[in-house]
């Protein structure tokens, strides 16, 4: 199977709940790879590669985790690099 990048823009009351401690843990269930980072204006960028069925279930699995802090997900897919080797968190 293909495999696809997503980038994925987080916003609401996303940052100093452990958004990103619980995308990292998400994760490891998931044959994904890529990060999660802390953005300046208060949303959260997290940039997933894997295929195209494990990201959907990975972002719906972190979605129903976190989705009282959620406002709003923005989306956007593109070619996998094969640039990661595992998910973590970028500082």
């Amino acid at each position: 199977p293909m495999n696809e990048r997503r980038r994925v823009l987080f916003t609401g009351h996303v940052q100093g709940v452990g958004f990103r401690y619980t995308a990292v843990s998400v994760a490891r269930g998931h044959a994904v790879t890529g990060y999660v980072q802390n953005l300046s204006d208060g949303g959260v960028v997290l940039v997933a590669e894997g295929e195209r069925g494990e990201l959907d279930r990975y972002l719906a699995d972190l979605g129903a985790v976190m989705r009282g802090y959620i406002q709003g997900a923005q989306s956007e897919a593109s070619l996998s690099t094969g640039e990661f080797t595992s998910f973590h968190v970028r500082y």
